[in-house]
């Protein structure tokens, strides 16, 4: 990709970082531990139910297991990420009290 044609957050510090240190690294098992981003450790696209586009599955007992989703620990994902921060909002504003 040319420097001309990445996103504005290629490369900075704040789309990034990697916490080696927490008793839980990496969580998910299929990203490189050099690539792993913690910034989403608590994934915001959870609250769009089955409309968040990862890799989850529904238990017996209806919660949501995204054990097996490596969306938000991607480096390249955090636009994808920020992107959907508009749609989180409407979900919540179209919600009855």
């Amino acid at each position: 990709m040319s420097e001309e044609k990445r996103p504005y957050w290629v490369g900075k510090h704040f789309s990034f970082f990697s916490n080696r240190e927490c008793e839980y690294f990496p969580c998910h098992k299929g990203v490189d531990p050099e690539e792993f981003n913690c910034l989403f450790c608590y994934c915001p696209l959870y609250a769009l139910g089955e409309d968040c586009g990862g890799g989850f599955r529904i238990l017996e007992n209806g919660v949501k297991d995204c054990s097996a989703c490596t969306l938000p620990h991607r480096k390249e994902n955090y636009g994808k990420i920020t992107g959907e921060f508009q749609r989180i909002v409407d979900t919540f504003r179209k919600k009855p009290d």
